[in-house]
């Protein structure tokens, strides 16, 4: 049974053609590729990538200025904060989030709208894995060269659960029997209909936006369109702490707001939602509120 698609570059000594990630005694990183014969250069001094070649994992390493730097590869949430980018990526912690929440299993039938920089695709492509499908769908040809280009870098070739299309999702979306569909784009609900209709009854729709106008729309148009389960939203927010000694603090900085997620399932066909039974703040539904496709 062969390894599943990037495993190898995961695991073992370092080889030529390695991504290395090194961390400096301040914990600054620095990821290059290995090549034989080369040398890699720091103003600390610098050292030769052979030295690195043939070397486990965990090494550490010291440059002609004796400064020490830890050698391992990077992990897939480092990879995407340090590859190149055309559009902003999704941050790991909504990633993990999407994976989590969305449902993403091995196997399943995943649709992506937005592919950006190729962050996201890179973290569905490891979960559905080689017996899946990821069909994303970038409307700007630059971005999903970028992103291309990256997650090949990552998994050391063309993915086989990967198919990447160039157009607006509603305009070539052709897929069936869709396990999960992720959208990352700034009018989802312009893709409602398309996607009900691609979705497998209790699939999983997760829409990905930036303000809260967007995440309203959203979520109003869902629920106008009838033939999903009541959508549920959050965010999500991470604190570091720093731990040393008996100074044990919450650090002075987080990752604050990045985007807001949802989700809804999609319901059998000729089915009607369960009517709701909250009761909305009073004003959310004033004289002046025209729904979510007006304006």
């Amino acid at each position: 049974m062969s390894e599943p698609t990037g495993a190898a570059r995961r695991r073992g000594p370092f080889k030529v053609g390695d991504q290395v990630q090194l961390t400096d005694p301040k914990g600054r990183h620095y990821t290059f590729t290995l090549e034989a014969g080369k040398n890699f250069h720091t103003h600390k001094g610098s050292f030769p990538h052979d030295e690195l070649i043939g070397a486990p994992e965990g090494s550490v390493v010291r440059t002609t200025g004796n400064v020490a730097y830890l050698a391992l590869r990077p992990l897939l949430p480092d990879y995407v904060l340090s590859m190149p980018r055309g559009a902003a990526v999704v941050y790991p912690k909504d990633a993990g989030q999407i994976l989590a929440f969305a449902d993403i299993f091995p196997g399943a039938r995943v649709v992506e709208a937005g592919v950006g920089s190729g962050s996201l695709s890179s973290f569905l492509l490891r979960a559905v894995g080689d017996s899946g499908m990821l069909h994303s769908y970038e409307r700007r040809e630059d971005f999903a060269e970028i992103a291309r280009g990256n997650v090949e870098r990552y998994f050391g070739g063309p993915h086989p659960a990967w198919q990447l299309t160039v157009g607006d999702l509603q305009d070539h979306l052709s897929d069936t029997d869709v396990d999960r569909v992720i959208l990352d784009m700034l009018a989802p609900w312009d893709c409602l209909e398309a996607v009900s209709k691609a979705l497998v009854p209790g699939g999983i729709l997760c829409c990905y936006v930036a303000t809260t106008t967007q995440l309203a729309r959203t979520v109003e148009s869902i629920r106008e369109i009838g033939c999903f389960a009541e959508p549920a939203a959050w965010e999500s927010m991470i604190r570091n702490w720093h731990v040393e000694g008996l100074a044990v603090r919450p650090d002075h900085r987080m990752i604050g707001h990045t985007g807001f997620l949802l989700t809804a399932r999609r319901l059998a066909d000729g089915v009607e939602p369960p009517m709701r039974r909250r009761r909305p703040a009073k004003g959310a539904y004033g004289e002046d509120y025209e729904g979510p496709n007006k304006g």
